[in-house]
């Protein structure tokens, strides 16, 4: 393999350098890089009506399949993308036409993702950035490098190649995260942190690509170092400026003056302005556009900014995958196949190892570290901005340049399949145990006045007015996690599974007068109620139902007191709505009372006929017909004594209220 690309290497050097290729980091993402691709990107690149429909039907298509076999999104994208290729039904011959354009799903992409990073958070994680970051891709490129050189690589050239892989790809891994509802789990912010670190990696690698190019006597005229640190920076200050001093008066004139359409089209302006102004520095899209959303992230138009881009974003982002797919080079991977094929696997698992080790060292879980692993083992995006710079710089020849190229797209295509084997291979995460936990006491020996069973969000405001009257209180609950959290808000919470007789017994259900059975699932409060009434009947229940058909079963198994937990809530929502639209203090409450008494008239009924009794108390929106005769008689009709007059006396009122 090394004498094979050293070989290529020198030919390419001998060659003139094409100078239509970009020369600097903002370079297209992907070239063909044969003569063939070079005639065909001279060429007319026009997208047909049937195009576009091959390329929504193909992701219309693959997508709901492979989500199916449970394969994920992305892996569907690609394959539509090789389907409908240049390799497959050859309905698109320039891929990289829909690149540029679809490349702009993953700025979209960053742009949200910073919105929803404010400034404080993103300072919090600045040593994930640039410590576990930086420690990331340091040692992941030394090693991809001396592997490269291991297998007889030049230097030159397997620093490139290592240094491309070791950018993994945003678009892939930012996608698995949001499928899986990760990004804002710890773990998902850790990964974010690595992704934005790599971005910002490309700077420095382009600058080491010229200063080969140098020392290779391949340079092409540009810019000198000096000029194109500045304008990165310049571009930074640019977007950083116009972000916190420009856009929001910009906004508030547009939302007073505008329409919704514009709104929509200056959202847009904005990620593809900060993209631009990036662009134009030198630097990546996808970091402009993070850093126009952190700035944005404290403005009151946030969220209308992320409703208004997140179409684009699902979207285009599904047809970059797809035009990866397309990008991929059969016939460079057929004619290389067993350097490919090595290749792959040896970069795969040596960055995962790489990975794997930095994660172990800076103290992550073993389950962590491997997900980890698994997720960052591909190359990028930025792959193709890298190899493009170095072919069109001389640094690496053009067989070269698509074997690399080929490698990182195959190992994006792999990464939903290792990152789904890994998952389903590792064991389930363990929960925290109690023992192991700080702060976390198994219950014993309790002997208080009342006895609380789960602590959530309804325990603890139930819990207030019984502190306020200094009554003791024990309160049982078995999830770790929370019970922590409590007691950074000053709350003794137990460690205990209250549907256990002995735990029941070491929480001094025996002792205690009341016991509160508040946790959220009512089959679990079914089993403490039934425990406790076989085993401490003289103990008092007040039970959190959970609807009307659990409020039934609770009041069957002798309860003393049940309450469905949202109904009080609800009636004084709508009180406040009915004093809102208008109506009297007075008038509100009587209403509210009536609506109680209905249901609690309707609540008896049921008791005794089953949920469908007492259906003629509840109001509904839905007019219901008046039966009416066919022939209306000529006199009206009348009572035979006077109780049919009372009778028809409070029809009549009861029709006129409603009622």
């Amino acid at each position: 393999m090394g004498e094979t690309v050293a070989a290529s290497g020198r030919e390419m050097r001998s060659r003139p350098v094409p100078h239509r290729v970009a020369q600097s980091g903002h370079s297209p993402h992907y070239r063909n890089l044969t003569d063939q691709g070079d005639t065909m990107a001279e060429a007319s690149t026009g997208v047909q009506l049937v195009q576009v429909a091959a390329l929504l039907g193909a992701g219309v298509v693959a997508v709901p399949l492979f989500r199916k076999l449970g394969l994920g999104s992305v892996l569907g994208y690609l394959a539509a993308g090789l389907a409908i290729g240049p390799f497959g039904f050859k309905l698109f011959a320039e891929p990289e036409t829909v690149l540029h354009v679809a490349e702009f799903g993953v700025v979209i992409f960053l742009f949200i993702i910073g919105l929803e990073m404010r400034p404080a958070k993103l300072w919090n994680l600045r040593r994930e950035i640039f410590g576990l970051g930086v420690a990331q891709v340091g040692l992941s490129g030394l090693l991809l490098t001396l592997a490269a050189i291991a297998f007889g690589v030049p230097a030159h050239i397997a620093f490139i190649v290592a240094m491309g892989f070791v950018l993994s790809s945003t678009a892939v891994i930012m996608q698995g995260l949001d499928e899986r509802n990760e990004l804002n789990t710890p773990a998902g912010q850790r990964a974010v942190s690595i992704l934005l670190l790599e971005d910002l990696a490309i700077v420095p690698l382009l600058a080491i690509v010229a200063i080969l190019a140098s020392t290779m006597g391949t340079a092409v005229d540009g810019p000198p170092l000096w000029q194109t640190i500045a304008l990165g920076l310049g571009a930074i200050v640019a977007v950083v400026v116009a972000g916190r001093y420009l856009l929001n008066p910009v906004f508030r004139f547009l939302a007073r003056h505008g329409g919704r359409e514009i709104m929509s089209a200056a959202a847009l302006l904005v990620v593809v302005g900060a993209a631009l102004i990036m662009t134009l520095g030198g630097l990546s899209m996808a970091m402009g556009a993070f850093l126009a959303g952190v700035l944005l992230s404290d403005s009151s138009f946030r969220h209308q900014l992320e409703a208004d881009v997140e179409p684009f974003r699902g979207l285009l982002l599904g047809i970059f995958f797809v035009s990866v797919g397309m990008s991929l080079n059969l016939a460079v991977v057929l004619a290389d196949w067993p350097i490919i094929v090595g290749g792959l696997a040896l970069f795969m698992v040596v960055k995962a190892a790489a990975i794997y080790g930095v994660a172990r060292l800076l103290k992550a879980s073993n389950r962590e570290a491997v997900e980890r692993a698994a997720m960052f083992a591909q190359g990028g995006e930025f792959a193709f901005v890298l190899y493009a710079a170095a072919l069109a710089a001389g640094v690496l020849d053009a067989r070269s340049s698509a074997i690399a190229t080929a490698l990182v797209i195959l190992s994006m295509a792999l990464t939903p399949l290792t990152t789904l084997v890994v998952r389903r291979l590792m064991p389930p995460a363990p929960e925290l145990s109690p023992d192991d936990a700080e702060g976390v006491d198994h219950a014993s020996g309790l002997r208080e006045r009342v006895l609380i069973i789960g602590f959530g969000r309804f325990a603890q405001v139930v819990s207030q007015p019984l502190l306020a009257r200094d009554v003791d209180v024990s309160i049982i609950d078995y999830d770790v996690e929370m019970i922590q959290a409590a007691g950074n808000f000053g709350f003794k919470v137990y460690y205990g599974d209250g549907a256990r007789l002995d735990v029941l017994r070491a929480s001094g259900a025996a002792k205690a007068e009341t016991i509160l059975v508040c946790v959220d699932k009512a089959e679990v409060a079914d089993r403490i109620v039934e425990l406790v009434k076989a085993e401490f009947p003289l103990t008092k229940l007040f039970v959190r139902a959970f609807d009307r058909g659990h409020s039934m079963r609770l009041v069957q198994a002798g309860v003393e007191y049940q309450l469905r937990e949202t109904f009080e809530s609800a009636l004084v929502f709508g009180h406040q709505v009915l004093i809102d639209l208008g109506f009297s203090q007075d008038e509100a409450s009587e209403t509210i009372e009536d609506v109680r008494r209905r249901d609690e008239e309707r609540f008896t009924l049921q008791l005794a006929g089953g949920l469908a009794a007492g259906r003629g108390l509840m109001r509904g929106n839905a007019v219901t017909p008046q039966p009416a005769p066919y022939i209306k008689p000529r006199r009206e009709g009348q009572a035979l004594n006077e109780e049919a007059a009372e009778a028809l006396e409070e029809e009549d009122a009861r029709e006129k209220a409603g009622v």
